[in-house]
């Protein structure tokens, strides 16, 4: 039988039915809810509190999940799914360029929102089942970066990096397999690891923002995410 997580959310969303209806679904799975339903009083909460998950819609009174998340990642790692309508594509490129990890189209199947936030919550905590292993095959080292995958924790001469789960998800991935090219739609499935009704821009953005937070602290690990013109990216250690 599997473990429950017990995880702290923050389900936020101007519609109190959505907000009732996905409280009692992850209450039922074991989660502890909290709520908001404005981006106002959602970024305060997320500011002052560490939650595991937070369920973010879109378009809301005040400033809107986009604003909310790009706020939220000047600050926290904290992982977010988006909540979003169908015609709301442009502003789902948007909210993967200032860091969510993943989005739900409206309406959806609470029971989705379910596994959605317990693939999310395995990707992003240490992941148990690396623990009877030791510590060194469970770490990456390269000239310029280290991956500490049962600490998931990355760091780039010496300099700890801050990402999201997904962010590294896809780098751990690519450093898995140096100098394997991989096309975007192979980087969606296996990274996102479910099917995926997204836009390829999605693996352009996060691949955007990893590089842009290595290189603040090594443009060498930076260098290392290389794209194939054409094709997709890889991770390259040929220069090392």
């Amino acid at each position: 039988m599997e473990e429950m997580v017990n995880g702290r959310i923050l389900i936020v969303d101007d519609e109190d039915r959505i907000r009732r209806l996905l409280k009692m679904y992850l209450e039922r799975e074991g989660y502890t809810t909290e709520e908001a339903e404005n981006g106002d009083e959602a970024l305060e909460l997320a500011l002052l509190n560490d939650y595991e998950v937070i369920l973010l819609d879109l378009m809301m009174p005040g400033i809107d999940g986009v604003e909310v998340c790009r706020r939220l990642r000047e600050k926290k790692a904290t992982p977010v799914i988006m909540l979003t309508a169908k015609g709301e594509e442009a502003n789902r490129v948007q909210g993967f360029e200032v860091g969510t990890d993943d989005y739900i189209i409206k309406p959806f199947s609470p029971r989705e929102v379910v596994l959605r936030v317990k693939a999310l919550l395995r990707r992003s905590s240490s992941t148990s089942f690396l623990k009877t292993e030791t510590k060194a095959k469970n770490v990456i080292v390269f000239a310029h970066l280290t991956i500490d995958h049962d600490a998931h924790r990355v760091t780039a001469d010496g300099k700890e990096v801050s990402l999201t789960p997904k962010e590294y998800e896809l780098l751990y991935f690519l450093a898995k397999t140096p100098d394997k090219v991989y096309d975007r739609e192979q980087l969606l499935k296996e990274v996102w690891q479910y099917e995926f009704f997204g836009d390829l821009r999605t693996v352009d953005t996060h691949v955007k923002r990893l590089r842009e937070k290595l290189n603040k602290v090594s443009q060498e690990a930076a260098k290392m995410i290389v794209t194939v013109w054409g094709v997709g990216y890889k991770f390259e250690v040929g220069n090392e």
